[in-house]
């Protein structure tokens, strides 16, 4: 009889692990998967697309329905897990299905922070995480006019985005004086504030909400200095936090998120985590670059071709907004010891800022001309030493490289 592998989350994180573990022992378990969502696997990524009309879901599936059937797998869509019995080896799902685990994998995400303020309970309050969440704004742009997107980080802007194509009047309300303030340093995020503006989206920087008011439906967003904006739809992008309730119950070590060591395995030998839901040396992690290197280490690791082990690198950030090109890596602040090279061209609308420290590339930022990304991105992971084309490197590969 085979071992069994049971994989709670059936999203972007535990699949792909899945499918790393194929590539390498396509026989060695029976796999049963459990997802709290009713769909097969899709590119959470993608949203965003989906939401300006430029994909349908469909689009966007991973692996169909039909794929788990092929590769023999139980998928139980719609059925999270609410119950982990270590001792047992046994995990219970909403619906009283139960299943036996000889190596278990922690897939559970994140889940988006709601601000606590007074009426966030309110329909038309909303989260943009899931496919559901799209349907709930599609739905909202064609029955109501005013949107309201509070957290102006990526996903904030590229829902504010989406809801404009939508035909929506959007006001994106923002806690710092300038977007991006996680991936962007103030002169990149200026351009990208005016770019944003000339296609009709509205800002609030600085703004802390007070209230969603309403007495039944979202009406409006009152902010701590007594302003008021209408609002239909307000959508809360304001950041995620760890899914750890079940691990947490089934006494499984966490912190900030659940704790793994470089091989993704939990302080419990024949429990694995990987994304959103994991800490690994003390980081999470939200971007998909780093959660592929986790599910390359777990699969092989389940595979028991346990030579991998899970390294922490930067990764690139870029907005899904078609027609705005913005690219940000590494230590674009830099500090003490560090020194920047920047080029403005105000009326070509193009911003490069590179941050430089002991001969090396630690940080870039792009706007408008994003195309030798990669490069800066593949000087930034092999320190290398750039000293000969110091004053070439603002103006590309093609010339630093000649």
């Amino acid at each position: 009889m085979k071992p069994a592998l049971v994989v709670i989350g059936n999203g972007m994180a535990g699949m792909r692990t899945v499918e790393e573990l194929y590539k390498l022992a396509p026989d060695l378990y029976d796999i049963t998967v459990f997802g709290a969502e009713p769909y097969g696997n899709y590119n959470r990524i993608l949203l965003s697309p989906v939401l300006a009309g430029e994909k349908t879901v469909d689009d966007i599936m991973l692996n169909t329905r039909e794929w788990y059937d092929r590769h023999n797998i139980t998928l139980h869509a719609g059925d999270p897990v609410v119950h982990i019995d270590r001792s047992r080896r046994i995990v219970r799902a909403q619906s009283g299905k139960e299943v036996r685990y000889d190596r278990l994998l922690l897939a559970t995400g994140s889940k988006p922070f709601i601000i606590p303020v007074p009426g966030h309970e309110l329909p038309g309050v909303i989260a943009f995480r899931d496919i559901q969440d799209v349907e709930t704004m599609l739905e909202a742009s064609r029955n109501h006019r005013h949107a309201v997107v509070i957290g102006g980080g990526l996903l904030g802007l590229e829902a504010a985005n989406g809801l404009m194509r939508q035909g929506m009047d959007v006001t994106v309300v923002h806690v710092t004086d300038s977007l991006m303030n996680q991936q962007l340093d103030k002169p990149a995020a200026a351009l990208l504030q005016k770019a944003l503006e000339a296609r009709g989206l509205r800002f609030l920087l600085n703004a802390q909400t007070a209230e969603i008011t309403g007495p039944d439906r979202v009406t409006g967003v009152r902010f701590k200095d007594g302003s008021e904006i209408p609002a239909d739809l307000v959508v809360m992008t304001a950041g995620v936090r760890p899914n750890i309730a079940l691990a947490k119950e089934a006494g499984l070590h966490c912190d900030r998120a659940i704790v793994v060591d470089d091989t993704m395995q939990t302080y419990d030998p024949r429990v694995y985590a990987v994304g959103e839901c994991v800490q690994h040396r003390s980081a999470t992690f939200g971007l998909v670059a780093p959660i592929w290197d986790q599910a390359r280490v777990c699969g092989a690791h389940l595979a028991g071709a346990g030579h991998r082990r899970y390294v922490q690198q930067a990764s690139p950030t870029r907005l899904k907004v078609t027609g705005v090109d913005l690219y940000s890596v590494g230590d674009f602040i830099g500090g003490e010891g560090s020194e920047d090279l920047v080029l403005r061209d105000p009326r070509k609308g193009v911003y490069k800022r590179l941050v430089l420290k002991d001969g090396c590339v630690i940080g870039a930022v792009l706007y408008g001309d994003v195309k030798d990304g990669p490069w800066y991105f593949d000087l930034i992971q092999k320190k290398a030493d750039i000293t000969r084309m110091r004053q070439t490197l603002l103006f590309g590969e093609e010339l630093s490289a000649a």
